[in-house]
């Protein structure tokens, strides 16, 4: 019984062994729960707000982003960090770590919306009709955040976390530009978030699989034939027909669409005519058209232009309709990894306390992040910045949006746990054979 009591208590050691293996850093690895007092550290938190303020005085559209890609490569050359530059026009691509494999990715976009800002405050957009009203400055002040915390510890990092400033997401599909630029081809995983008005600050959010909609735009113009309005039997009315072809799109998810499969179509653009008693000859309508899968998606954009093209043809009109494919990318679905979100629980819980990390339904709202995902396994999440005994916050897109800069050290934090502890993680699960991978991006 002795020898026996001796096996047990030698795999008691050895199970011990092995779960510290898996679950903590290795002896000279920083602990994770200590990266979001480092952000919080007044050195580094007012550095942050001091770069995010810079950035949301002088926004920029996509791909054009040149003052504020400066910036980030300033600041990369003061901390020692080698980058790739310019990428996609305007894109940085920077790294941190022994230069080798795995690779993990964290990304910011960088630009702004063709909006005036309406928010009265000491760092006010210098630029009329341009405003950072996403949280994109934010976005680019949280991944400097974490460049630096990761770059003082860099001995400590067991790979290469790779930072990508990512130009024009607003539409202008950056993320795809980036990807067919050919600078992350090995890249195991990437993360990214996005800032929340309406979580409370301290808190994220998530889910597994579809998070955000895939979006697509279309644009059509109905030719008619025009005349006096007072003799319309002369004319053939292309505002009529638009009227029946915009109730007519609503049927195709109303009618047409799985209720349990959500989708949406909206016609914002309608322009046509210029006076109150003449018929134009030709009216232009434009809209958004959204759903969770590829297939859903490409069935509704397969309706939409039948639809159109059928409903005036009613009207004894003709039509034209534009999907926009070079102008306005298309967005796929922005779909976070099953296995990724675990981890992503793991380690914010570790970091904020688990009653922190919240899951979130699925948002029609659209993301560029789907294009990594499409290549890699990839994870984006909400971060929460709402203080509700302060002020409450606009949502993103308004005129009156603002940053809850108490958020950053979150974010930057959040960064710099989810990189290096998918390095280690990598690093355990399959270790690397010399000669036996790929030495570089």
């Amino acid at each position: 019984m002795g020898s026996f009591f001796k096996w047990i208590n030698l795999l008691v050691f050895f199970h011990f062994l092995a779960a510290t293996t898996i679950f903590t850093f290795s002896s000279n690895a920083i602990a994770i729960t200590k990266f979001l007092d480092l952000a919080k550290d007044p050195r580094v938190f007012d550095w942050m707000v001091g770069i995010r303020r810079k950035i949301h005085e002088n926004p920029e559209l996509g791909y054009q982003e040149f003052e504020t890609s400066q910036l980030i490569r300033v600041e990369l050359d003061k901390l020692g960090i080698s980058y790739k530059y310019p990428v996609s026009v305007t894109g940085v691509i920077a790294f941190i770590g022994t230069g080798h494999p795995p690779f993990v990715a964290i990304r910011a976009d960088m630009d702004a919306l063709p909006m005036q800002e309406m928010v009265e405050w000491a760092h006010k957009s210098k630029v009329p009709g341009k405003m950072h009203a996403c949280g994109h400055d934010a976005h680019v002040a949280m991944l400097l955040g974490a460049a630096k915390i990761l770059k003082e510890h860099e001995n400590e990092i067991q790979g290469t976390v790779v930072l990508v400033f990512q130009p024009a997401e607003e539409g202008g599909g950056g993320a795809k530009k980036i990807l067919d630029a050919g600078v992350l081809e090995n890249i195991s995983a990437i993360f990214g978030l996005h800032v929340a008005p309406n979580l409370a600050i301290g808190e994220v959010a998530s889910r597994s699989g579809p998070i955000f909609a895939g979006s697509g735009f279309f644009e059509a113009t109905i030719n008619g034939r025009g005349g006096h309005a007072a003799i319309p039997q002369h004319s053939i009315d292309p505002i009529l027909a638009a009227s029946n072809v915009i109730v007519s799109l609503q049927h195709i998810v109303s009618r047409e669409a799985d209720p349990l499969d959500s989708q949406v179509v909206t016609v914002g653009k309608f322009q046509g005519g210029g006076a109150f008693n003449v018929i134009p000859d030709s009216v232009t309508i434009g809209g958004t058209f959204r759903a969770f899968s590829k297939e859903s998606f490409m069935q509704l954009r397969q309706r939409i232009e039948q639809v159109i093209t059928g409903q005036a043809a009613v009207q004894r009109c003709n039509a034209t309709v534009n999907f926009l494919d070079e102008e306005k990318s298309f967005f796929p679905p922005t779909v976070n990894d099953g296995d990724l979100h675990e981890y992503f629980k793991s380690v914010a819980g570790s970091l904020l306390g688990i009653d922190k990390v919240k899951d979130m339904q699925p948002l029609m709202g659209s993301e560029d992040f789907a294009f990594y995902q499409e290549v890699f396994p990839g994870y984006i999440f909400l971060l929460g910045m709402e203080n509700a005994s302060i002020e409450r916050l606009e949502s993103p897109h308004s005129p009156y949006f603002r940053i809850n800069e108490d958020a950053l050290p979150y974010g930057a934090a959040l960064h710099a746990s989810l990189a290096t502890r998918y390095l280690l993680k990598l690093n355990q699960d399959v270790p690397v054979v010399e000669g036996k991978h790929h030495d570089e991006l």
